[in-house]
């Protein structure tokens, strides 16, 4: 077996592996890289010494079995087994659905989600979203803090773990999408440094000093990084990456790194004959995350839009604090030009930033490339004690959520639970085995919500086990009402917009928004009205005149009444209420 690593500033490479020191040589044909064949098998233990110093594990480690710390093991993709030959899901016609390997069940496994598989496919899912899965210490977090960007964390599962989690999901009808952090590894077990330049002072990053792609040596940091997602895609057979905070990752070549890795997935995607995609997170309100490379463009294939979230965040809990400031302000609006044309902050002046924000998106961009949702493991595990929409909203204006973000214009997510309204929280939790970590944490998440009011004891702890426990989710909520009935209300929806090509083709420009002072709102795309009603009372909405016969109700959360009245059309919708027609 070769065994290779980058190591540009040593003098002296020994691999150490199953307890034998081998003597590594430098490879002439690439600068900076050592090499050496020894006899190992699957699950063999090994790991680099540079200059005589410690064994570390390899930095394109795919298994560490103890940990960030701990030795790497070996991993022959080739003997994956397969079950499943699924020849891909596009990102076009998606419906996506978040989740937390650790907290979507209990016991915190691949297996036991896999397990729970079957309801999202009933529901009507076509993409699981995992959040990330790469190695950190301890045994519970969110991924955010992983180390070891090719490598799976073992209390999940591992790679086997993972493999059969993909192979279950594809069998289920189900693509899988995976979250990767490409702008920051964790404070803790991040040994790259002691390799080479992976990371540089050049820029900083509120996680310290930037993963170096343009500084000397950041050749070989971007083909680390994308050769990471490509073993993904590749090994693991995934469907798509979202992309975590790029709008963090520092680069200042004339070839952006993200232009870079959408080449590369596209040119993987065509050897392998299936669909890829690549989801960006961007705070930039950039039409050039998604633009075509030969304009000039990164080329992604989708970002997330939190503006869409933050507008119908404002308009359903009239919350203003922060970054809502800037929607509170005419939440009408805002709701409107968000559903209407993607981008709320489109290059004028953000109060929250104290400056001009964002630029316009195309009329003619495709719908489906923002993603659309009411709730995501930030806009929920950010806030103080992690409470979900449904711990303030009635049953009836989560409703009206699920109404505009499965039939309005955007490719749709869903955070795990919200299909049923989960009651549980989802709180932020971390595992640090350090102590001085493990209390800087602690203390710094009270520290940050003391300033907005929160008093200490009111914060959850991090550290502690219950508030893991507390995220889980509570399986047993969709078989009692009202759970039983928001859960109903969320598969119809999922299947209409199924059955609708209007809804998940076409550009921005093909919808119609109306939303009145009072919030009622009308959304007409691909053949569709949604009719929302988030008001304390009935709404009298009107429908226009008669072209096209009468309308048809194919949803409707509460019971409706059509009406005509002098050629005009009109739907009387209950308070706190959402509607679905036809015509």
């Amino acid at each position: 077996m070769l065994f290779e690593v980058w190591a540009p500033q040593a003098q002296r490479v020994t691999l150490a592996l199953d307890g034998h020191e081998h003597p590594m040589a430098r490879d002439p044909a690439r600068t900076g890289w050592w090499h050496r064949t020894a006899p190992a098998a699957e699950g063999a233990r090994y790991g680099f010494a540079l200059d005589g110093g410690p064994v570390l594990p390899d930095p394109r480690s795919r298994r560490l079995p103890d940990g960030p710390d701990g030795l790497s093991a070996v991993v022959d993709p080739d003997r994956f087994v397969w079950r499943t030959d699924r020849p891909g899901a596009p990102l076009a016609g998606a419906v996506l659905y978040e989740l937390h390997i650790g907290t979507f069940t209990r016991e915190g496994t691949f297996d036991a989600a896999a397990g729970r598989l079957p309801h999202l496919a009933e529901l009507g899912i076509t993409h699981v979203e995992l959040m990330p899965v790469c190695p950190f210490p301890g045994t519970h977090g969110w991924g955010y803090d992983g180390v070891a960007p090719w490598a799976v964390h073992e209390p999940y599962g591992g790679p086997a773990g993972l493999v059969r989690f993909v192979d279950a999901a594809h069998a289920a009808g189900l693509g899988v999408v995976l979250d990767v952090v490409h702008n920051h590894l964790g404070p803790s077990g991040n040994h790259l440094p002691a390799f080479g330049p992976y990371f540089t002072d050049t820029h900083h990053t509120p996680w310290g000093a930037a993963v170096n792609l343009d500084a000397p040596g950041s050749d070989e940091v971007r083909a680390y990084l994308t050769g990471s997602a490509l073993a993904w895609l590749r090994d693991y057979r995934l469907d798509g990456l979202r992309l975590d905070a790029v709008h963090a990752l520092a680069d200042t070549r004339s070839k952006h790194f993200l232009a870079e890795l959408s080449g590369a997935v596209d040119a993987l995607a065509a050897r392998l004959g299936r669909p890829l995609f690549l989801v960006a997170e961007s705070d930039l309100g950039d039409p050039a995350t998604t633009a075509p490379r030969e304009a000039r463009g990164q080329g992604l294939h989708a970002q997330w839009n939190d503006d869409f979230h933050h507008a119908l965040h404002t308009a359903l809990t009239g919350e203003s604090q922060g970054y809502y400031a800037d929607f509170a302000a005419d939440p009408a609006h805002a709701l409107a030009k968000t559903l209407a044309g993607g981008f709320f902050h489109d290059g004028g002046v953000s109060s929250f930033r104290g400056r001009r924000h964002g630029r316009p998106l195309d009329p003619a961009s495709p719908a489906h490339r923002l993603l659309g949702y009411a709730q995501t493991h930030d806009q929920i595990g950010n806030r103080a004690v992690g409470d979900r929409l449904s711990a303030r909203l009635s049953p009836g204006l989560l409703a009206c959520a699920a109404a505009l973000v499965l039939c309005g214009p955007f490719t749709p997510m869903l955070f795990m639970g919200e299909e049923w309204g989960a009651r549980t929280p989802w709180q932020y939790f971390t595992d640090h085995p350090d102590p001085d970590l493990a209390e800087a944490v602690r203390t710094g998440r009270r520290r940050e919500f003391a300033a907005h009011g929160w008093a200490a004891e009111d914060v959850p702890d991090p550290q502690d086990p219950a508030t893991r426990e507390r995220s889980c989710l509570d399986w047993t909520e969709p078989g009692r009402e009202p759970h039983r009935a928001l859960l109903e209300w969320h598969r119809t929806l999922i299947a209409l917009r199924r059955a609708t090509p209007g809804l998940t083709a076409g550009p921005l420009s093909d919808t119609d928004v109306t939303v009145t002072g009072d919030l009622v709102t009308v959304v007409r795309r691909g053949g569709l009205c949604v009719a929302v009603n988030p008001t304390g009372g009935p709404a009298e909405v009107p429908l226009g005149g008669p072209d096209g016969g009468p309308p048809e109700v194919l949803a409707a959360w509460r019971p409706v009444e059509l009406s005509v009245t002098g050629g005009t059309r009109s739907l009387r919708l209950p308070a706190e209420s959402a509607a679905v027609l036809r015509g």
